[in-house]
């Protein structure tokens, strides 16, 4: 078992045992008059409690597609544990009605399974469920902010280092200009090193340049894919969104938050949005100029 599934396991076991000792505490269901015999009954319903935490598991991963991952950042892990207490609250609500009435209903007998018997249990595991919620968001979340900052400065130094060798090898080549055609007769000629970023709008693309030091835009009846097309081939232009590519001998620094990762761009210090499905591919790239 791998270190990311062992937290993920103490996480659940520790929360599952909130729960249990909150049932504990005020003896609700009529725990109260099984006296000793309730505390056998709480360490069943922790164990019931964890296996209900392994279904949901399940659910999020075959089924709503959302895979524990502790790399995709912290805005995807918020949106995961979302998801898990939203399915799995109503079903720890579920396990603990049906022991009320399988098993806690011979001394309770309005323990009987029922709609108000589950709603009942359903506003205290609700409440549980945000209390812990809460408690781990704040655990967790100092924690993964650091992860993305770290992330980020060395994602930085590794553009660098591409943009380094790609000034290097640009010195010993002669550029030649190329050229970018669209679907009528027009066509933009530029050096790819004075290639900024290109915008889809509509359409049409929008090509942003630099001439004589001055950030300078033209647009062109295309699609993107043709535009991915044309410079495939370049090692530094790269699809980062559906809506933009590009230049990363262009980028000023990469910026890194909890809601998203974008590119600041030289000279026009726009900031260029980096798609979640692009991510990885921006991290694989980037990953062979790791600075030693």
């Amino acid at each position: 078992m791998n270190q990311a599934k062992k937290e993920t396991l103490n996480v659940r076991i520790l929360s599952v045992a909130f729960y249990v000792i909150t049932l504990g505490i005020f003896k609700p269901f009529g725990l109260s008059a099984w006296q000793w015999e309730a505390y056998l009954h709480l360490l069943l319903i922790w164990v019931l409690g964890i296996m209900v935490c392994a279904v949901t598991e399940c659910i999020l991963k075959y089924i709503i597609r959302m895979p524990r991952s502790l790399d995709r950042g912290i805005g995807y892990i918020t949106r995961r544990n979302l998801w898990f207490q939203l399915i799995n609250t109503p079903l720890v609500s579920l396990m603990i009605c049906l022991y009320r009435h399988f098993v806690l209903s011979a001394r309770v007998d309005g323990n009987s399974l029922s709609w108000s018997n589950y709603l009942e249990t359903l506003i205290i595991m609700t409440f549980c469920s945000y209390t812990i919620g809460v408690y781990w968001r704040f655990k967790y979340r100092s924690r993964f902010l650091a992860a993305e900052l770290e992330e980020a400065r060395e994602m930085n130094e590794q553009l660098k280092k591409l943009q380094r060798t790609e000034t290097e090898s640009k010195a010993e080549t002669q550029q030649t200009p190329i050229t970018l055609e669209g679907n009528t007769n027009e066509s933009i000629s530029l050096d790819v090193a004075h290639l900024l970023y290109i915008e889809s709008v509509g359409n049409y693309v929008k090509i942003y340049q630099l001439q004589d030091d001055q950030v300078q835009t033209r647009m062109l009846r295309a699609t993107m894919k043709q535009m991915e097309e044309t410079l495939q081939t370049y090692a530094t232009i790269v699809r980062c969104h559906r809506a933009f590519i590009v230049n990363l001998g262009q980028v000023e620094k990469i910026s890194s938050t909890a809601q998203a990762m974008q590119l600041v761009m030289q000279h026009c210090h726009d900031t260029i949005p980096v798609s979640r499905s692009n991510i990885s591919k921006l991290k694989k790239l980037l990953e062979p100029h790791i600075s030693i």
